[in-house]
């Protein structure tokens, strides 16, 4: 095992909150290996051990810290004991949750809880939570202190940027032009002071002002054109990185979007705001301050070295103290973001499910636990704003001691005769610039240290993998519709037993098949699988003869539609949802697609017809209207294989039977999950997955019956 020195005195468990809804037990692996000198990600810890939305067991922890060198203990301990583990350790918490125990003292436990953060909880609570199963975890001999984080280049987020370099070099030039005369300004005051007050000299005054006055004109001027120039490239750099962040979204597959909340998603394109402000306003007004600060250094040299180095000692004070509690600020930060992102995601999804709240009368609750998080998130944000009154506080601190000292010592020079009062006027002005300058370029420091937690969180995004992309040479049109399905696993998680094992499939081009089975015995997974949403974790799926996995996802999907359990309709019209907002749409196709979907005459029964418009969650239209709806939206398409998982359950059995009727003379292969017997009946074959699962585990053997 390799050790490395530390030298800055007891090492700290750092707090690493969740991402995914069910990585609790890796974020705590990622706070313990931290501690003990593995400085991982949790995302390069995603990458390596993927996890399902069922989450992890004490096992799988188990597993994944023998692969990261940490050698585990699972103990069994009463409350009374907790004192006596090898901190940090992990703890079971709540029976559906892990959190970390660092310190036990006075009665009360130091919970990092990758959920909700750092937590000091009494005894008396912690009982309430602990299961009584905790992990210990020390590094083996093959452990070795590294880094391992993932890191994401900020030219990636922008992309290829026109005209970027000449609007930073205007910028900057419009900008060493204003600060020209906030060097001038100085002058200005002493001649007034040295020359025109002293001499009575009402023409220079007059002069003196009036050509001053010009230069402040002119300075107005050159301040709003630099204005113009940084609002056209900050406008240009958020455009280019909100817009390639979001087409890489897109190309994501679906288990990333399974893994994580709405709101966190939203609020990691809200960052990207704040990594734009850094690079197009930040940085360039963080390069002029600290040359103006050098430049004000220098004169105020000139002036007096003695007087300088009280400033500049002032300065570098309040440098070191911020560098030292940047930490504090920065997991404060990430907080109240994680808070807020959590909030909107409560909010999304009451008002997505607004009529099981009022059908429930959970009102009440769902405000409960709404305020609940916004007193969360205010409370996060109240700690960022303690520690920022703190700065701002020290900040007034030491510059007005350092002010004072500078008047005193000032008044001195005077005194003796080594200063005149427009010398000590000028020197203050070149002081004050300082000041603001230094302090400006200390803060702007702390902006870039920060813009750190802002690209882990975009970088969540723009490092995940998207769908493999493969090409067969064999065009999607030229493919028969047939399907082969051979020696196919498929689980969530490695960890995780199979939902389908060693399943073997035929399905001939043209034919209709229903699937069937009680739940859980992988029927949606199936129908995922087959359109590519899935990769199997053994075996393989062919189309035509040709492996699924060498298809071009793009042509497979012009060849495959589905309506599936969970699609939505769009904000739109009728018509744009059934050609899904096609560039060019084929109104005579839509309109057969919808008779096919038997809505065409519920739709003309409307006021505006297939321009009537809906919400995004089709609020317009009854359950069975929206089914009929998202059937003739993959009609549309003209599909050779069509993959339909419960899609007409709210149809009557008449409505249905007509659907079903309309959709065969297409001729097309469907492959059909259902249960109703009317559905059932209208295919040629039913494959239970069921029958096929007690096959595989001897109790019976594989039935394919004819309908």
């Amino acid at each position: 095992m390799q050790h490395i020195l530390d030298f800055s005195g007891r090492r700290k468990t750092p707090l690493i909150l969740q991402t995914e809804a069910a990585e609790c037990g890796l974020a705590c692996l990622a706070m313990v290996a931290n501690f003990h000198g593995h400085r991982v990600d949790l995302a390069s810890l995603r990458q390596k051990f993927s996890l399902s939305l069922k989450g992890s067991t004490l096992n799988h922890l188990i597993q994944i810290a023998n692969q990261l060198h940490l050698g585990s203990r699972p103990v069994r301990v009463d409350l009374n004991e907790l004192s006596r583990l090898s901190l940090p350790a992990i703890l079971h918490w709540d029976f559906n949750h892990f959190v970390v125990l660092t310190q036990v003292k006075r009665g009360v436990a130091t919970i990092l809880d990758p959920a909700k953060g750092t937590v000091h909880i009494p005894y008396t609570e912690v009982s309430k939570h602990f299961t009584g199963i905790a992990l210990e975890l020390q590094p083996t001999q093959a452990f070795t202190a590294k880094t391992e984080r993932q890191q994401i280049k900020l030219s990636r987020l922008i992309g290829q940027l026109n005209g970027a370099s000449s609007a930073t070099l205007q910028i900057i030039l419009l900008a060493a032009a204003i600060e020209v005369f906030a060097i001038v300004a100085p002058f200005f005051m002493q001649l007034v002071v040295d020359n025109a007050v002293v001499a009575k000299d009402t023409n220079l005054l007059t002069v003196l002002g009036l050509g001053f006055l010009l230069l402040a004109l002119i300075q107005i001027a050159i301040t709003a054109l630099r204005s113009w120039v940084v609002l056209v490239l900050s406008t240009s750099v958020n455009l280019q990185m909100m817009s390639n962040l979001f087409g890489h979204l897109l190309q994501l597959p679906m288990n990333f979007f399974e893994k994580r909340h709405l709101g966190d998603i939203v609020s990691r394109f809200e960052s990207l705001n704040v990594i734009q402000r850094t690079l197009t306003t930040s940085f360039l007004e963080a390069f002029i301050d600290g040359v103006m600060a050098l430049v004000t250094l220098g004169m105020m040299l000139v002036y007096s070295w003695k007087l300088a180095a009280i400033v500049s000692l002032a300065a570098l004070l309040y440098g070191i103290l911020r560098l030292v509690s940047f930490a504090p600020l920065r997991s404060a930060s990430e907080e109240q973001i994680l808070r807020a992102a959590k909030q909107q995601t409560n909010l999304l999804e009451t008002v997505r499910g607004m009529q099981s709240v009022k059908l429930f009368n959970r009102q009440l609750q769902r405000r409960h636990g709404y305020q609940n998080l916004m007193v969360d998130h205010f409370n996060a944000g109240i700690r960022v704003q303690k520690l920022n009154i703190i700065y701002r506080a020290l900040n007034s601190l030491l510059f007005g001691v350092e002010n004072i000292a500078v008047i005193w010592l000032g008044a001195l020079f005077i005194l003796d005769g080594g200063f005149s009062v427009g010398m000590l006027f000028a020197f203050m002005s070149f002081k004050d610039q300082f000041t603001h300058r230094v302090g400006s370029f200390i803060e702007k420091g702390i902006e870039f240290k920060m813009l750190g937690l802002h690209t882990e969180r975009v970088a969540d995004i723009a490092l995940a993998e998207p769908e493999q992309e493969y090409c067969s040479g064999a065009r999607q049109d030229q493919l028969p519709a047939s399907i082969q399905i051979r020696n196919l696993d498929f689980s969530y998680a490695p960890s995780e037993p199979p939902v389908l094992k060693n399943l073997n499939l035929d399905f001939a081009a043209g034919e209709s098949v229903a699937i069937i089975g009680p739940s859980g015995y992988g029927k949606t997974t199936l129908a995922k699988l087959i359109l590519g949403l899935l990769q199997p974790s053994a075996g393989e799926i062919l189309i035509g003869g040709v492996r699924l996995n060498r298809i071009d996802s793009h042509d497979y999907r012009n060849m495959v539609a589905a309506v599936m359990q969970e699609d939505q309709l769009f904000a739109g019209s009728i018509a744009d949802n059934i050609c899904f907002f096609d560039p060019e749409p084929d109104q005579a196709w839509i309109e057969t697609c919808a008779q096919l979907a038997a809505v065409h005459q519920d739709v003309m029964a409307m006021p505006m017809a297939y321009n009537t418009l809906i919400g995004d969650m089709g609020t317009v239209l009854s359950g069975g209207q929206k089914q009929r709806v998202l059937l003739a939206r993959a009609l549309y398409k003209r599909p050779k294989i069509l993959v339909l998982d419960e899609a007409t359950s709210h149809l009557d059995v008449a409505r249905e039977k007509l659907v079903n009727g309309a959709v065969q003379q297409l001729k097309l292969t469907r492959i059909i999950i259902a249960h109703r017997p009317e559905t059932i009946a209208s295919v040629d074959r039913v494959i239970d997955l069921q029958v096929i699962a007690d096959a595989a585990l001897g109790e019976t053997r594989y039935v394919s019956q004819a309908a």
